[in-house]
Order: C-alpha cells, then sequence, then structure tokens
C-alpha cells in the first residue's frame, strides 16, 4: 500500500506540473486548448509518468511504446507531457504557436520529437494506430500502440471502421485512450450526435471495454495496469471521463471551453491557483 500511495502521489505530481506547463504555453498566445489540456492531463500524466517504454534522449528509439494523438488540436496538452517527460526541453515552451517554433498549435509529427503523427484531421488516428499495430506485430516487437483520441471522433466514420478492423486482426497490442469531456467545436458533443452507450458498443465491436473517471489517477493506474497484462487478442479501449478546466474553478465553470481567450491577468489566477494546492510529492520534485 505504501509504494502505490507513493506512485499515486509522484503521478498528482506529474498531473500539477503538466497543468502548469499547458497554462504557460496556453499564456504565450493568449488562447488554445486550454480546458482539454487541464481534463486530461491525469491520463497523460499516467501514460508519461507510469505506462510508456521511451527513452526521452532517444524518441525515435525503436522498441518504444507509440503514442499517437489523433486529436492534434491537444498538441498544448501533449507539449506539456513531453516537457514533463523530458523529451522536448522546457526552454522552448516560450515558443507555443510561434513561427518556426517546433510546438505548433496542432501536432504534427515533422516538426515535433515524440509526436508519431499529425492528428489535425479528426477520426484519423484510430486507422493509422492499426496499421502500425500490424506492422509492428510482423516485426514481433513488443511494443504498444496508444492511439489518444476525443468523444467529438466518435462521430467519425472512420473511427468505427477502425475499430472494427482492430477486433478482425486481433490487436491485443493496440489500446485506445477517448477522452469524453462531452465538449466539442459545435457544442456537447452527446448533443451533437449522441454516442452513448459507449461500453456497450465498443465491447460489440470486439473490444475489452473499461470504463473510468479520467480524472481519478488510481482508476487509471488500475485501468491501464488492467490493458496492458491482458493476454486475449482483443483490441483494448479505456474511455475516460474527464472535466474540462480541471485544477481551475473558474475555467471549469465555462460553459464553452473547447476553445478559450482568456484575459491576461486570469493566466496568472489560474497559475496561482495551482500553485496554490500543489500536490505535496512535486515539491521536492
Amino acid at each position: 500500500m505504501k509504494v502505490e500511495s507513493e506512485r499515486l502521489a509522484a503521478l498528482a505530481g506529474v498531473a500539477w506540473r503538466i497543468r502548469r506547463l499547458a497554462l504557460r504555453m496556453g499564456e504565450v498566445q493568449g488562447q488554445g486548448y486550454i480546458g482539454q489540456a487541464l481534463g486530461y492531463a491525469d491520463v497523460l500524466a499516467v501514460a508519461y509518468g507510469y505506462a510508456l517504454r521511451l527513452r526521452p534522449d532517444e524518441p525515435g528509439w525503436p522498441d518504444r511504446d507509440r503514442f499517437l494523438l489523433s486529436h492534434g488540436h491537444y498538441a498544448i496538452a501533449h507539449y506539456a507531457a513531453l516537457i514533463e517527460a523530458g523529451v522536448i526541453p522546457e526552454t522552448e515552451l516560450e515558443t507555443y504557436g510561434s513561427d518556426d517554433s517546433r510546438l505548433p498549435m496542432s501536432g504534427m509529427a515533422g516538426y515535433t520529437p515524440g509526436m508519431e503523427i499529425s492528428g489535425g484531421s479528426l477520426g484519423q488516428g484510430l486507422a493509422i494506430g492499426v496499421g502500425m499495430a500490424l506492422a509492428l506485430r510482423f516485426k514481433g516487437s513488443p511494443s504498444l500502440v496508444y492511439n489518444s483520441m476525443s468523444d467529438g471522433e466518435l462521430d467519425e466514420g472512420a473511427t468505427w471502421e477502425a475499430a472494427m478492423s482492430a477486433a478482425h486482426h486481433g490487436l491485443g497490442n493496440l489500446i485506445c485512450l477517448v477522452d469524453i469531456n462531452n465538449q466539442q467545436a459545435d457544442g456537447p458533443s452527446g448533443r451533437v450526435l449522441g454516442f452513448e452507450p459507449l461500453e456497450q458498443k465498443w465491447a460489440s465491436f470486439g473490444w475489452h471495454t473499461q470504463r473510468v473517471d479520467g480524472n481519478d489517477l488510481a482508476a487509471l493506474v488500475a485501468a491501464f495496469d488492467t490493458a496492458r497484462s491482458l493476454t486475449d487478442p482483443s483490441p483494448r479501449v479505456i474511455l475516460c471521463d474527464t472535466l474540462m478546466g480541471k485544477g481551475v474553478p473558474f475555467l471549469e465553470r465555462r460553459e464553452k471551453n473547447h476553445f478559450i481567450r482568456v484575459d491576461p491577468p486570469e493566466w496568472q489566477q489560474a497559475l496561482d491557483f495551482l500553485d496554490q494546492n500543489r500536490p505535496t510529492e512535486s515539491a521536492d520534485a
């Protein structure tokens, strides 16, 4: 129990730093997909602080696990995770979204170390993940492919074609992470196109399905452990219910927070709130 509590405390520190790094990048442009970054930070903390096999100084290591950012507009969150993992220098966050930066506002594989795909057009990541997982299996590689996607991508037919294909090919080396924050550009995701009941739908497509509170680190660790330890050939999906703006109350309460423009004083207010609620572990990190 002590080891488990220490692990969760450490991951709380990782999530706190990811949120803080994302806010600092958002302040550079005065706007961005901050709600998603704050809401998804716990998932990224468990992925990069616990589950993924990678070498920060060798992003192209052949035996690395692949993390595909299908929802390319979450790049600000992914960059924060890559900075926290040591793949990208923290000094580069000041260039976020600027000309010639390695950190464009939408994730692009050709620009950023650790960015496996360009995911700006939603609904393509899972299909790419199927191809990668097949190729890795043919090579006899132990690597896993994690496809990170948004609930808005459940509107896309290509997503479900890829889901069916993954089950058909028995891709047990493919893990899909779905951020369910019920928000997309046109409004609440479930209102734009109803997608429930998600557990039953993914299971009917032949996937091992788990649904967890995406802001509960213990639940996330358990879900990742289960997904990684299964021995059957089914692909695995972790449905993560998250709260947009998590950790900054005035952003949590915003009705429309898909893309946030924040007044200059509010950036510091958000950072101050995070600092006031800094996890104990991170004080010595």
